[in-house]
C-alpha cells in the first residue's frame, strides 16, 4: 500500500507525469510531502525489527572481497539486511566488536550419513561453523532397494529412498543443514549385485532409471569411487553421469590411488567432463607416499590446463597430512570384489595371505600408506584389538613379536574380520600448503559429525579442520588470507554444488552465519587426543537459529535437507 501511495504521489508531482507537463497543484505537493514522512518513519521500523542482530562485526562475506564494519539483521531464518544499523533492536543481539563474522562453512566430503541419525547435535561439526554437511562418498544412503539394512554407528536403516531418509531426518531433527549424492557403486550394487561382468543393456537401464529417481527423491549429483586408477566400468560410469547432467548436478570422485595411478584416474574425469559436459568435482586432492612427493606440481599444472581448456574441475582438500579409512582400502581388488564377508573368510586362508603378501599392487599401497611406522590402527571391532588404538603397525609388530610387521597387518585383519579402521601418515605439508592456495581448492574434511564419545581414534580433521585453517593457516603461517580462507569453505562450495541462496552473506540468503575470534580461533584436536572440540567459534546460526551461543550448544536442531535442482517433491 505504501508503495502505492509513492508512485501515486510522485506521479502527481512530477511534471512528466501530468496532460502537458503542468506544475503540480499545492494539494499534490502536500500528499507527495505527507507519503515521504511515512515512508521515513514507517520503513526503518519495518527493516529494523529483526529476530537476530549481529552488530559492529568485521564482515567477510564469503566471495573473496576484503571485510567491511557492520552489522547482520536476520529475520524469518534469512539475512534481512546487512549495512550500519545503529537504531536496530531485535529479540536477540551479539555483539560481535573484535570478532569475524562469515557464512557458514560447507563441507564437500563428509560421512555424517548415520552418525547424524545417532546424534543430531553434530557437534564436531557445528562447533567449528560448519552449517552444512554433503553426504554419498562410495556408499550412499539410497538406494537401498532390496539390500540388507544399512548399519553402522548405532543405527539402521528404515529407507530404501532419498525420499525416506530425508523424512527420518526432518522426523528426527538435525542442527545442521544436509545434501546427497548418490553413489554410482550403489546403484550398481543395487542393479548387478557383486558381479564383476559389465552390465547387460538391460541392467544399464535398470542404474540409469535408479540414478534418475535418485536426482528425483533429491540428490544433488553422483559420486564415484575409484580403486585402483579408474572405473572397472567407465562407460556404465559415463551413462549415468549423463543421467547426472540431464537433472543440473555434477559427479564427484572419491580418488582411489593418489599416487602411482593418480594420473589415469585424472584422465578418467576429464574424459567424462568432455564427453558429458558435467561438471566435475575431486574429493581430498593430494599425492601420497614421500617418493611421489614431487609430482604435486605436476597434478596441478594438470587441473590449471584442463581449466584454461574450458573444463569446468574443482576439487577439495583436508588441511593435514595423514588420511583416514579402513585398513581394507589397501588390500587388492581381487581379495574384496566379493564384499565384506567373502572378503573376511578369505583372510583367514593361509594361501591367501600369502598370496596378498606377494601382490604388488598391495606393496605399493601399503608404501603409499606409509609403511608400517605410517600405518595407524585406530579402531578396533573386536575387545582383543582395543589395546592397540592408537599404535602404529611397527609398535604393534614388535608388542607381538613379529619380525616382518607385513605379517602383523595380516594377522590383524584375519583376526577381525577385514574391519581395522586407520589413519595413515603420508603426506607432506610444503604439498597441503600448495594445494590450498590454488584458486580452485575447497576445504572439506572427508569425516563425518560426532561427538566426544565416539570410539577408537578418529582423524583429528572430524573436530579440527575448518578452525585449523582459520587459525593455522590464515593466522599463524599467513598460507591464506582470511578472505580466501572463507571464501574456500563457502561461496566456493556453494558455487560446486549450484547453490543459490547459500555461501554468502547477502541479503535474502539464508541465514547460516558464523562469528569467531581471530586471535583465538584453534583447533585442539591432536593424533594423539582427537576427541577435543576447537576454541574461539563464539557463535553459529543455522537458518537463523543459533546453535552454538557463547561457544556451547544450545541443543537447537534447525536444520533440515536440502534438495537437488532435480528434485520433484520436498
Amino acid at each position: 500500500m505504501l508503495g502505492e501511495l509513492q508512485t501515486l504521489a510522485w506521479s502527481v508531482f512530477h511534471p512528466c507525469g501530468r496532460p502537458g507537463g503542468r506544475a503540480p497543484s499545492t494539494a499534490a505537493k502536500a500528499l507527495l510531502i505527507a507519503v515521504s514522512t511515512l515512508t521515513l518513519t514507517a520503513l526503518p521500523a519495518q527493516a529494523q525489527d529483526f529476530d537476530v542482530l549481529i552488530r559492529n562485526g568485521h564482515i567477510v562475506d564469503g566471495t573473496g572481497n576484503p571485510w567491511f564494519g557492520g552489522d547482520v539483521g536476520v529475520k524469518d531464518g534469512k539475512i534481512a539486511r546487512i549495512g550500519i544499523m545503529p537504531k536496530a533492536t531485535a529479540k536477540r543481539l551479539i555483539d560481535a566488536t573484535g570478532q569475524i563474522v562469515t557464512p557458514g562453512y560447507i563441507d564437500l566430503h563428509t560421512h555424517t550419513d548415520l552418525t547424524i541419525l545417532k546424534d543430531p547435535k553434530a557437534e564436531s561439526k557445528v562447533r567449528q561453523g560448519v552449517t552444512l554437511d554433503v553426504l554419498g562418498e562410495s556408499q550412499s544412503v539410497a538406494p537401498l532397494d532390496g539390500l540388507p539394512p544399512w548399519r553402522g554407528d548405532g543405527v539402521v536403516s528404515d529407507w530404501t529412498t532419498f525420499t525416506g531418509y530425508f523424512d527420518r531426518v526432518k522426523r528426527q531433527g538435525t542442527a545442521m543443514n544436509l545434501i546427497s549424492h548418490a553413489s554410482f557403486e550403489q546403484i550398481r550394487l543395487v542393479a548387478l549385485g557383486y558381479s564383476t561382468a559389465p552390465a547387460t543393456p538391460a541392467q544399464l537401464e535398470t542404474m540409469k532409471a535408479l540414478m534418475a529417481r535418485s536426482m528425483e527423491e533429491g540428490a544433488w549429483g553422483m559420486v564415484l569411487r575409484f580403486e585402483s586408477g579408474g572405473p572397472k566400468f567407465p562407460d556404465e560410469v559415463i551413462a549415468l553421469a549423463q543421467v547426472v547432467g540431464d537433472y543440473g548436478g555434477n559427479v564427484s570422485s572419491h580418488q582411489g590411488s593418489e599416487g602411482f595411478e593418480q594420473d589415469q584416474e585424472l584422465d578418467f574425469m576429464l574424459r567424462l567432463a568432455q564427453e558429458t559436459k558435467v561438471p566435475i568435482h575431486i574429493f581430498h586432492y593430494k599425492v601420497r607416499g614421500e617418493a611421489l612427493w614431487d609430482k604435486q606440481q605436476h597434478y596441478i599444472d594438470r587441473i590449471n590446463a584442463a581449466r584454461a581448456a574450458g573444463i569446468d574441475v574443482t576439487v577439495n582438500q583436508y588441511p593435514y597430512t595423514a588420511m583416514q579409512h579402513p585398513w581394507s582400502v589397501f588390500f587388492p581388488d581381487w581379495a574384496r570384489a566379493k564384499g565384506p564377508d567373502a572378503f573376511a573368510k578369505m583372510l583367514k586362508d593361509p594361501a591367501i595371505q600369502k598370496k596378498i603378501k606377494a601382490d604388488k599392487d598391495f606393496k605399493d599401497w601399503m608404501a603409499e600408506h606409509g609403511g608400517p611406522a605410517g600405518i595407524t590402527y585406530t579402531r578396533a571391532p573386536i575387545p582383543e584389538h582395543k589395546k592397540y588404538e592408537g599404535m602404529r603397525l611397527a609398535e604393534i609388530a614388535k608388542l607381538r613379536g613379529d619380525a616382518d610387521p607385513v605379517d602383523t597387518c595380516l594377522k590383524l585383519m584375519a583376526e577381525a574380520g577385514g574391519r581395522i579402521g586407520g589413519v595413515y601418515h603420508t603426506m607432506s605439508e610444503d604439498n597441503v600448503r600448495m594445494v590450498m592456495r590454488q584458486p580452485w581448492v575447497a576445504i572439506s574434511s572427508d569425516a563425518g559429525a560426532v561427538n566426544l564419545d565416539e570410539p577408537g581414534f578418529p582423524h583429528p580433521r572430524a573436530f579440527g579442520t575448518n578452525v585449523k585453517v582459520l587459525g593455522h593457516y590464515v593466522r599463524d603461517t599467513g598460507n591464506l588470507t582470511l578472505e580466501d580462507a572463507v571464501r574456500k569453505m563457502s561461496s566456493l562450495p556453494a558455487q560446486i554444488l549450484g547453490l543459490t541462496d547459500r555461501g554468502q552473506l547477502h541479503e535474502g540468503f539464508w541465514a547460516d552465519v558464523v562469528v569467531f575470534d581471530p586471535k583465538t580461533v584453534k583447533d585442539t584436536a591432536t593424533y594423539e587426543k582427537p576427541k577435543s572440540y576447537p576454541v574461539g567459534v563464539n557463535f553459529v546460526l543455522v537458518n537463523g537459529v543459533v546453535v552454538i551461543d557463547q561457544g556451547e550448544h544450545t541443543g537447537a536442531t534447525p536444520g533440515k535437507p536440502l534438495y537437488g535442482r532435480g528434485a520433484k517433491a520436498q
